[in-house]
């Protein structure tokens, strides 16, 4: 299996990404973009620093500068981007402690997906026939972080607004320890740190929030400190997962419907993205706040492209991603809770009180088939289903009914199609998901 993905390379550390390939996809990256300099940063694996250095020898043999910015999480990089010729994260996200990889960007922390680069990258590093440059470019060191806490920390509102806040952040030992101190750290805030620690073996649990069983100890430890507020960050901090004061999961299509309250309240008329898993709930609040709602795909190279093209100021994805505008579109899981802090703050409620109009109809959640033939069986929805409700194919096929509504996706790295329908009430879930289900299934 290639580990040049759809959206970013990553593999398995040595058995299928080593330093050997490390500097040969710095090579081939510089002869892609023709760029002169790059933005390299890496997460707190134990195989980052070796991969950094050899990545770097493969940039700087090609002719190119490395600007780097040392350890950090893939938001400061996108930070540290912005007006830059082109960027790499070293990082697995949320990957076990054995993968590695690199989030690739072009100009403005644009990203690269192997439909507008990692494929050609791919073929340049596979082909190894590299043109000596002139001259070899150089490591310069830049610091990063002082700027990027600033700037994120100007997004909180909350301080000093209604009673004193309590958050328990849970970074998984990932990137995410290198910088939410410093965000969060000497606040009028009760900041109650959870495995805050960077150490890339994970040793607590996976760096994974989609995985229940990874809030276990978020969720005790809300419960246990009476917290307002739990969040759950993945292993670069691009996505994170919200509990309430319950400890209970607020899924992340509910928690981008709140988000994108607090935003509107300043951007009345804007754009604001939701994916096309999400429920309906979120376009119909975003319309009530004062925004304009736009229906995208999955998978963040799309979102972001598409936020551009509408000049969007959020975007909110289901897997826990969270884009802004003022971030150059890319995600920031600290200002997301941020402005999910700020709106408790404001209007003195619970974070249920604030989830519970946006649950107002009954949603599955994705779930997963492994299958054979993708195509047949999304041809037997579409034959089956297709006639009775408004279909299209933004991602995968979508059919809305008017009262409820489903999507079936491909995978594009495993043999599954991931489901999504909504309903209006439980009884009416289980009757659809069923009919689905049967058909998903082969039966």
């Amino acid at each position: 299996m290639s580990i040049f993905k759809a959206y970013d390379i990553r593999g398995i550390v040595p058995d299928q990404l080593d330093e050997k390939m490390a500097y040969g996809i710095g090579r081939a990256f510089v002869t892609f973009l023709g760029c002169p300099s790059v933005v390299v940063g890496r997460d707190v694996r134990s195989t980052s620093d070796s991969i950094f250095a050899a990545l770097a020898s493969g940039i700087t043999d090609q002719g190119a500068d490395v600007i780097e910015i040392g350890r950090c999480d893939t938001p400061m990089l996108y930070f540290a981007a912005r007006d830059s010729h082109a960027a790499i994260n070293i990082t697995a996200s949320h990957n076990p402690k054995e993968y590695n990889g690199f989030k690739l960007c072009r100009e403005n922390a644009i990203p690269i997906s192997g439909d507008t680069g990692i494929k050609d990258i791919e073929r340049l590093y596979i082909e190894g026939k590299f043109a000596e440059p002139a001259k070899k470019g150089k490591i310069i060191k830049r610091d990063a972080l002082t700027d990027f806490i600033k700037f994120t920390r100007s997004f909180i509102k909350f301080e000093g607004v209604g009673k004193r806040l309590k958050v328990v952040i849970d970074c998984a030992n990932g990137s995410g320890g290198l910088t939410y101190p410093h965000i969060f750290g000497n606040l009028a805030l009760d900041f109650v740190p959870l495995y805050m620690e960077p150490d890339g073996t994970f040793p607590n649990h996976e760096a994974n929030p989609l995985i229940e069983a990874n809030l276990v100890d978020l969720k005790k430890k809300v419960l246990e400190t009476g917290a307002d507020l739990g969040a759950s960050i993945d292993g670069d901090a691009d996505r994170c997962m919200f509990i309430d004061e319950r400890g209970e999961t607020i899924r992340a299509d509910i928690a981008g419907a709140i988000i994108a309250r607090d935003l509107l309240k300043t951007h009345k008329g804007a754009a604001v993205l939701y994916d096309l898993r999400s429920t309906k709930a979120a376009a119909e609040d975003i319309e009530e706040y004062g925004g304009r709602p736009v229906q995208c795909r999955v998978g963040h190279a799309f979102i972001k492209q598409q936020m551009r093209e509408n000049d969007a100021i959020f975007a909110a994805e289901l897997s826990g991603h969270f884009y802004f505008k003022e971030h150059n579109f890319t995600e920031s899981s600290a200002i997301a809770l941020i402005s999910i802090l700020n709106l408790l703050a404001e209007t003195g409620k619970k974070m249920s009180e604030l989830a519970a109009p946006v649950m107002r109809y009954s949603h599955s959640g994705e779930i997963n088939f492994e299958v054979e033939n993708k195509d047949a069986i999304l041809k037997t929805l579409e034959e089956t289903y297709g006639s009775k409700g408004n279909m299209y194919h933004l991602d995968g096929l979508s059919v809305d009914f008017g009262d409820w509504w489903f999507n079936v996706r491909a995978s594009n790295t495993e043999p599954l199609l991931r489901l999504n329908l909504e309903t209006p009430n439980p009884q009416m879930l289980e009757e659809k998901k069923a009919e689905l289900v049967k058909i998903l299934s082969g039966k």
